[in-house]
């Protein structure tokens, strides 16, 4: 678990994030246009092998709310961006643990073979480890434009298996070891939540990389990303219209200026496109079936928008 030492948040004000215009003071809402759709998602399914405290997509090993996407339904979307000449550049797969979905290795040779750079985030567990044949084929055949971000929640094994669990240390490390043996672009994802200062965090996670023999620049923000923990009972300030200014930062680098994600429902007829990887599950936020259709602005009407991405400064994507 987190440090007992953090700071006690309290818990968020019901009367914040009702009306998706105006703040719970009245305050005209902040909004994110899609300036260009740079990187599509697909969530692969919301199951995953283990069970995280505070996952912010609550996945385990009975989460089915997201069902599985399949490879057709991945292609149909290929097929949109083409025919409608998208400038989608890169296609990420998320989950859950995306390798649980048995048709993932033929959805990444398709979209590799399109010719797009393809980002995996997993755990680098059992699912991986079953899959890795598979997925070496494919690496051997499109080389670093596949990438692998494999999740690390502290340098320390201690700390990690206090988030995911005993027993999760060892074998997520035999598959990053696996990943580096075969020369894979790899990324890491870390997490902000031990009360530990960003210089502190990287100098730990340079020295396991070093002790492994990782190729991860642990400096790279890129290469690293360390996310701040995200929580929908605790409280953080509604973004306004006025924040942009007051805070430095510009609408058109928040995730959903240039980013969406498909999912598909359990028991839904087809998937749908939302604005990021943080809003998988409120329906308010969907934006229809379509790519085309999903160029609508996003009202920043949900906490994750403000902590993790306004004040946060924090991005899923690939870049």
């Amino acid at each position: 678990m987190p440090d007992a030492t953090a700071v006690k948040i309290p818990p968020l004000n019901p009367a914040k994030f009702k009306d998706p215009l105006v703040t719970a003071r009245g305050e005209e809402r902040a909004v994110v246009a899609l300036t260009h759709l740079h990187t599509l998602w697909f969530n692969t399914g919301s199951l995953c092998n283990i069970t995280c405290h505070n996952c912010y997509m609550d996945s385990s090993p009975t989460n089915d709310r997201l069902a599985y996407l399949s490879a057709n339904e991945v292609s149909a979307y290929l097929d949109e961006i083409e025919r409608e000449s998208l400038p989608v550049e890169e296609i990420a797969f998320t989950g859950g643990e995306p390798f649980m979905n048995r048709e993932l290795p033929d959805m990444l040779d398709e979209v590799l073979g399109r010719g797009f750079q393809t980002l995996i985030l997993t755990n680098a567990m059992k699912p991986f480890w079953n899959a890795r044949r598979r997925l070496l084929a494919i690496h051997q055949r499109h080389g670093d434009a596949l990438a692998v971000r494999v999740s690390i929640d502290h340098f320390t094994p201690e700390r990690h298996e206090a988030i995911r669990g005993e027993k999760t240390w060892q074998p997520m490390i035999e598959g990053l070891r696996w990943l580096a043996a075969n020369d894979f672009k790899l990324a890491v994802a870390g997490r902000t939540c031990w009360n530990e200062t960003d210089a502190v965090s990287r100098d730990g996670y340079r020295q396991l990389f070093e002790l492994e023999g990782i190729a991860v620049d642990a400096n790279d923000p890129a290469a690293l990303v360390l996310f701040p923990e995200m929580d929908v009972r605790a409280d953080v300030p509604e973004i306004t219209v006025n924040c942009w200014d007051i805070l430095g930062v510009a609408p058109e680098t928040m995730m959903c200026a240039s980013s969406r994600m498909v999912v598909k429902r359990k028991d839904g007829e087809a998937p749908a496109v939302v604005p990021c990887t943080l809003l998988p599950y409120d329906p308010a936020f969907e934006l229809g079936a379509d790519l085309a259709g999903s160029a609508k602005t996003v009202q920043l009407n949900h906490p994750h928008c403000a902590k993790f991405c306004v004040l946060g400064g924090a991005s899923c994507s690939p870049d």
